[in-house]
């Protein structure tokens, strides 16, 4: 089975990897790592099941060990910023093959209201009155539209159903390692957080 993407060619029959048609020499470990995260490409992979697919399940050292790994693996690869191997802070590590997304500085009241404008019908038919927390409100951040979007979107689809009429309240916050923007659905929170690079 061969896995492409950007200009490296996995060979899982020859073992090999080659970048602009030279030799990557990986270890055994790396190669398998490399496999595993090229055969479910561009899907979030558990530390868990990571461990268990290259290492094995015996294996008894923590998640931990997969970053050195890792490190090892994208100095030896040289990738881009396009094309990374991403570790998702608590959620597990992703092998993009596809260009990533640009990031765009947002401003992030702008954002939230115009949210708030797509879903206004949402919020009707559960006789919701959205409400934004402004101050103090974080004015502008860094991330990719398009999955500040889905994110919000997905924690919206998990309160609609089981709200009832009420006041939807949007609450921003700037920590020291992360940004957040909270819902607040007649006092049920879901927190969005979004690490800081």
């Amino acid at each position: 089975m061969k896995y492409r993407f950007a200009d490296i060619v996995i060979d899982s029959s020859a073992h090999c990897v080659m970048r602009r048609a030279q030799v990557v020499r990986l270890t055994n470990i790396e190669f398998r790592l490399l496999e595993y995260l090229a055969q479910n490409a561009d899907q979030i992979c558990s530390r868990e099941d990571i461990l268990n697919h290259v290492w094995g399940q015996q294996f008894q050292y923590d998640t931990g060990t997969i970053d050195v790994h890792l490190h090892s693996l994208r100095r030896k690869l040289d990738f881009d910023n396009q094309y990374p191997i991403e570790s998702i802070r608590n959620v597990g590590i992703i092998l993009y093959t596809q260009p990533k997304q640009q990031l765009h500085t947002l401003n992030i009241q702008e954002f939230a209201i115009q949210w708030i404008t797509d879903h206004e019908a949402d919020f009707q038919a559960k006789q919701l009155t959205p409400r934004l927390h402004l101050d103090p409100f974080v004015s502008e951040i860094t991330i990719s539209p398009q999955d500040l979007r889905q994110m919000l979107d997905g924690i919206l689809q998990v309160l609609l159903p089981v709200s009832h009429p009420g006041i939807i309240r949007i609450k921003s916050h700037l920590g020291s390692h992360y940004f957040s923007l909270s819902l607040d659905v007649n006092g049920t929170v879901n927190e969005l957080r979004i690490p800081l690079a």
